[in-house]
């Protein structure tokens, strides 16, 4: 076998392919006597037709079928004799197929950068570093609580925070229209779920009042058919509700499955509960800080196939979140350029030093991160088990364990910096 590489590019190849006629028709005529023992055709028993009718028979079928796995098994042989690291399928171009001549062709491919990583002693990295407060706790349990409150009804007028349950119509210079009728529709008033005007036209009604309140539909209004109209809605109140918020008893904590130890258990669960979830969040910081800095210490040319494979990737992602319907046009691929190039030579960077370095998978702490992936849910341990039974799955959950691997070789190595920082911050934690 002949090969010829050009380099037309930074990593694209262009191999110029040449099988000789004489393995080509000897893979073609081993192919037919093998099918002469088995074929069945009429006026032969099986077995015994004569191979010049086999020929005949099947010789275009089986010359087809033996270009087309040369074509395969030839460039795997090529790149390999010339220790070449394809990045994506070959986009192969035949020269001369035909029967009793050579096998000609031209692939043209990528090839894998090469990688020459810069000293990792000599990175500079920032990690953040944050701690749950006693406040923080108090903060949390606060609101714990006002996700309990219940509402009892009063005789005062309405203020903000109460709920108030109403029946309205509107019209529009007089004429009512679609949508503008509701019954017994309660509206807690500051939570900004209906119009700014028509929450502020309650604030100071009562039970049994009735009120007449104009308001203007925004210029962007979701019905375009109400946008910038004004209109005028006739409110009846059928009662005013003030929000009361529980006390911090055995009762509360019975609402968060606390039945023994009382306040203390509960804060002692919520605290971990906001350790676990500061944690995450810290480690997701201090790894993209990483990866991130590792890639621009070390630019690294991509192969355009890697990158559009992670752009088509990165759609289905962007689908999948918005819950598009199956065969949603996939938002336009320029949004996902930069982001694909970068995960593209992180993931080569990340790959090229688990390579040099020998790392190996902890199987220990694959185990624990699947365990904290499923933790959240309501049976962790049939989730698990889904997981485990799933190969696709589990190769994410060890490829996401071993860049953690990395991410910690590289801490132990750079010069690192702890920035401090607070759950609130980190967290967009607010009272």
């Amino acid at each position: 076998m002949q090969v010829s590489v050009e380099s037309i590019g930074k990593l694209e190849r262009r191999m110029q392919v040449l099988v000789p006629a004489q393995r080509v028709t000897q893979e073609i005529d081993t192919r037919l006597k093998t099918l002469s023992r088995t074929a069945r055709l009429n006026g032969f028993r099986p077995g015994k037709a004569p191979l010049t009718v086999i020929r005949r028979q099947f010789g275009v079928q089986v010359h087809r079928e033996v270009i087309g796995e040369l074509l395969q098994s030839s460039f795997s042989e090529a790149v390999a004799q010339n220790r070449l690291a394809p990045a994506g399928s070959p986009r192969i171009e035949p020269q001369s197929m035909d029967e009793g001549q050579d096998l000609r062709y031209v692939a043209t491919f990528e090839v894998f950068p090469e990688i020459v990583l810069q000293p990792i002693e000599g990175l500079e990295l920032e990690r953040t570093v944050a701690e749950v407060a006693e406040s923080d706790v108090d903060a949390m349990i606060e609101r714990l609580r006002k996700q309990q409150v219940k509402f009892t009804a009063v005789t005062r007028a309405a203020r903000a925070g109460d709920k108030v349950t109403v029946d309205f119509e509107g019209s529009i210079d007089g004429v009512a229209f679609p949508g503008g009728k509701g019954e017994n529709v309660a509206i807690t008033l500051g939570e900004g779920r209906m119009l700014p005007e028509l929450e502020e036209g309650l604030v100071g009604v009562a039970a049994a009042e009735s009120k007449e309140i104009g308001l203007t539909f925004p210029a962007d209004y979701r019905a375009a058919q109400l946008a910038g109209k004004q209109a005028r809605f006739h409110v009846s109140v059928r009662s005013v509700e003030e929000p009361v918020v529980p006390e911090l008893d055995e009762e509360f904590c019975k609402a968060f499955g606390v039945t023994e130890g009382g306040i203390p258990k509960l804060r002692e669960e919520v605290t971990a509960n906001m350790r676990r979830e500061l944690d995450q969040v810290l480690r997701n910081r201090t790894r993209a800080a990483v990866l991130e800095k590792l890639y621009e210490a070390n630019p690294v040319d991509v192969p355009n196939a890697l990158v559009e494979a992670q752009i088509r990737e990165m759609q289905s992602e962007a689908l999948r979140r918005a819950g598009a319907a199956e065969g949603a046009p996939p938002p336009p691929r320029e949004e996902f350029v930069e982001a694909a190039r970068r995960r593209v030579g992180i993931g080569l960077l990340v790959s090229d030093l688990i390579r040099r370095e020998k790392l190996r998978l902890d199987p220990a702490r694959a185990d624990a991160r699947l365990d904290a992936m499923v933790g959240n849910y309501g049976d962790p341990a049939a989730l698990k088990r889904a997981y485990q039974q799933n190969p696709d799955a589990m190769r994410q959950v060890e490829s996401l364990t071993l860049e953690d691997q990395v991410v910690d070789w590289i801490l132990e190595r750079a010069k690192v910096r702890e920035v401090g920082s607070n759950f609130r911050e980190l967290m967009k934690f607010e009272t």
